[in-house]
Parts: C-alpha cells; structure tokens; sequence
C-alpha cells in the first residue's frame, strides 16, 4: 500500500509543478496539495505494512485524538509558527518604504551616477553594487519597482539597450537579496525555526556563504553586461520617461549609510532585525527632516508608510501562511516518498550540487526548484529522505529561488513590472538572463559544495528533528 500511496504522492507533485509553471496562484494551489497530500498521508497508514509504521513513528495516530493532533499541527500549530517571519516582512517592508519617502534611496543612485561620468560600463559597474548594497536592506516589489524608475532612464539615457539595462538592475537586486535580514529569515523558516537551531544566523550563514554567493552573482551580472554591452549597438531611444522639469533635492550625505544599518547591526552584533530598521528608520525620518510636523502629523506619516509597506508584500503573506502547513504535511508524506526514491535519491553533496546545478533551468517559472514556487515540494522531499546539514540545504535551495528565479524569471513580480515599463520582450530578457542564472548559479554550486558540504552533525536535519 505504501508504494501505491508513493507513486500517488509523486504524480500530484507534478502536477503541483504543473500548476506553479502555469501562473496559477501560489496560496490556493499549496493549500490544495496540503489537503491532498493529509488525505493520502492518513489514508495510506490503515492498509500499510506494520514494518513501514513500525519504522515511521510520526505515522502512528492513536486513534481519533492522534489523528486530530496531528491536523491541529498541519493547520493551525505551522503556520502560527510563521508569526516571526511575518513580523520582520513587515517592518522590513516598511524601512523600505522609509527610504523611499526620505530620498536616500534616490540619493545614493544619483550620487553613483555622478561618479560614472559618462562612460556606460563604469556607471552599469557602480549601479550594480550600489543597487545590491540597497537591497541587503529593502525588499519587496514597492522599493523595487522605486529604485527601478531612478535606475532605468539613467541607464538607457546613456545609450545602454534596454533590454541590456533590465538584466543588469534585476541581476543586482537578486544579489542584494542574498544577505537580506528579512528574505534570510523567510528563507530559514523553510527548514527550521531559530528556536530549533539558533546558530544558523544571518551573521554565520553570510560569513560562512552569503557574501560569496552575493558576490558571484553581482560579477557575474557585471561582466555579463559588459559583454553585452560590448557587442550591442547603443542607442538613446527608450520608451521609459522620466520628470526631469521636477528638481530632487539629495538627502543629507551622512544619512547614506542608513540602508546598511539594519544589516550591519544584525551580521556584527547579531541584533534585533526588527529593532535595526526602527532604528534606521526613524534616524532617517529625523534627519532628513520629515517629522518637522505634529505629533500627529508625524503619526499618520509613520502609519502611512507601515500601511503601504505592507501593501508591497500582501500577495506573499497568504502564500507565505499556507506554506508551512505544506511543509508540516510533507513530514508525513516523506515515509511514502522514501519508500519509492530512497533507493536512488543522491545522498552525496557533490552529487546533488551536480543534479541541481544542471537543473538550475527548472527554477524558473516558479517551477520544482525555486521555494517561492513549488520548489517547497521538492525540499520536503529532500530533507526527508537525505541526511544533509541545515545550511547546506539552505544554500541548494536559495540559488535557483534567488539567482534562477527573482533574478532571471519573468514571473517575478517586478521583472515582469520591468518588462511593461522598458517594454523589453520576455524572449530578449530571457535571452540575457537565463545564461547568467547559469554562469553564477554553476559558481554558487561550486562555492556550496566547498564551503557548506563538509559540515558537522550538529547541523544535521536529523539533529533538529
């Protein structure tokens, strides 16, 4: 019975990549693989073998109450257990929008435009780290899209393509992202709660790998543009306008570190996310003079900017609350998944960063690969049939999410706002995009293997479980 349930489970995983690849809502289609999968998981244990519930203990219910215990886990317990993660989307969402309404964000790209002078190659190099430095700090499609409209005309303004310009900006957010408080956090809750393994933190996981993975991305998007670059016809005919009548006035120079503060404060200290971009936030509100007003006025400022902050991330929080009931699910689903790939699932590092390397092309539209897609599938599946570390598969995971699919995808949110706005083809991004996913998605593999494969059992899933 349990291979009979095995295969089932297996088909309706496709199907959930089916449905992912197809564009249909991510919140909706967990929540029905959820159901789907309780109901086979359950199911299977009245006509399995008594070896099979003899070696899966999570699998023998004691009667009704068990049975019901262990729905009060998949549909209330885990995505209550989401709360924190949900809390720190949110205040990082705001701090964006804090740096959006102060200026500073704006500032620091005309400040690095002004240091570019007018040669393309330079500018595209200095945007980049400048852009990935800002989104260590802001997430979201609101900052994206913000720093987008200063980026882009300044970019194609100076001859650059701009099919040329949309690779490079959305190259240099996804490298950002790989040391975002906020996405780690999102990430993490993917495999494990801090209480389970409170070492894996956003200061050991960027020493240990962040900062190179951040860094393979941001080179390899450079040279790939000036490559690019380098064989294109320039051009100063664009689609995108921007206001040029309307003079900007540049935050005050000694508030341009403030994007960084949060991350800094988090990676150095290890603390409080939360408390970095209060920190950040209201330094920045002060100093660049946007609570001269009453204290009401300065009230409603604060509270407008929490309420379009998470205005900017609504579309992941139902995705992001019935996604751990999917990964709470999985634990009784993996028996049934081991029984029929137990045998030929890799249980080698070198080897699944050999398989997943080559695969890199299937985190695209949101396919079995990127966790903000169906990818979460697949993770359930791998962390209950191998015995891999925690960061280890962190990593194997963050790549096709990150470099594959917030990247190089043109179902990315603000990729596809990038197309509407350049009025670049999907095919042309695509065409730019796709060999980098596989260029530093190859490296990334590469650096994952050397510095994460070898790690001790303390950081072993089984060691949480």
């Amino acid at each position: 019975m349990e291979y009979i349930i095995g295969i089932i489970l297996i088909l309706t995983f496709f199907g959930l990549a089916w449905y992912c690849i197809s564009g249909n809502n991510l919140m909706i289609g967990f929540l029905i693989i959820t159901i789907i999968w309780t109901v086979l998981s359950f199911a299977g244990t009245l006509g399995a073998s008594a070896d099979f519930l003899a070696q899966n203990e999570a699998l023998k219910f004691a009667g009704l109450k068990g049975v019901m215990s262990a729905l009060n886990k998949i549909f209330q317990s885990a995505p209550e257990g989401w709360g924190t993660t949900l809390v720190n989307v949110c205040w990082g969402a705001w701090f964006g929008r804090v740096l959006m309404e102060t200026g500073i964000a704006s500032t620091l790209i005309r400040k690095t435009v002004e240091l570019g002078g007018d040669k393309p190659m330079v500018t595209i190099a200095l945007l980049n780290i400048v852009t990935a430095i800002i989104f260590t700090a802001m997430t979201g499609a609101g900052p994206v899209i913000a720093i987008g409209v200063i980026v882009l005309p300044i970019l194609m303004s100076l001859g650059v393509p701009k099919a040329i310009a949309m690779f490079s900006f959305m190259g240099s957010v996804a490298a950002g992202i790989y040391i975002n408080p906020v996405n780690f956090a999102q990430y993490r809750a993917f495999f494990i709660t801090p209480e389970q393994m409170p070492e894996f933190t956003l200061g050991w996981y960027a020493a240990k790998w962040g900062y190179v993975a951040l860094v393979i991305l941001l080179v390899t998007t450079t040279v790939l543009s000036g490559i690019y670059l380098a064989k294109s016809k320039t051009s100063h005919a664009w689609a995108a306008t921007t206001n040029k009548g309307v003079q900007q006035k540049n935050a005050p120079f000694y508030t341009l570190i403030l994007p960084i503060v949060p991350v800094v404060l988090k990676i150095w200290l290890d603390f409080s996310v939360i408390g970095g971009f209060v920190i950040a936030g209201f330094a920045a509100l002060f100093l660049c003079g946007k609570m001269k007003g009453s204290f009401k006025e300065n009230c409603q400022l604060v509270n407008k900017l929490y309420y379009d902050g998470v205005v900017d991330t609504a579309p992941l929080v139902g995705f992001l609350l019935t996604l751990p009931m999917f990964n709470q699910v999985a634990s009784y689903a993996a028996p049934y998944f081991k029984v029929v790939l137990g045998g030929v699932f890799p249980k080698n590092e070198l080897v699944l960063c050999i398989v997943f390397a080559v695969l890199l092309f299937m985190g695209l539209f949101r396919g079995p690969m990127t966790l903000v897609g169906c990818g979460a599938a697949t993770l359930g599946v791998v962390m209950h049939i191998g015995d891999f570390s925690v960061p280890f598969l962190y990593a194997l995971f963050a790549i096709p999410t990150i470099t594959v699919n917030i990247g190089s995808c043109i179902t990315q949110s603000w990729v596809a706002w990038g197309l509407a706005y350049t009025k670049v083809e999907s095919k042309d991004f695509l065409k730019l995009s796709i060999p980098n996913a596989y260029f530093a998605g190859v490296l990334q593999y590469v650096a994952t293997f050397i510095l994460l494969g070898s790690l001790g059992a303390t950081w072993l899933m089984s060691a949480v479980k």
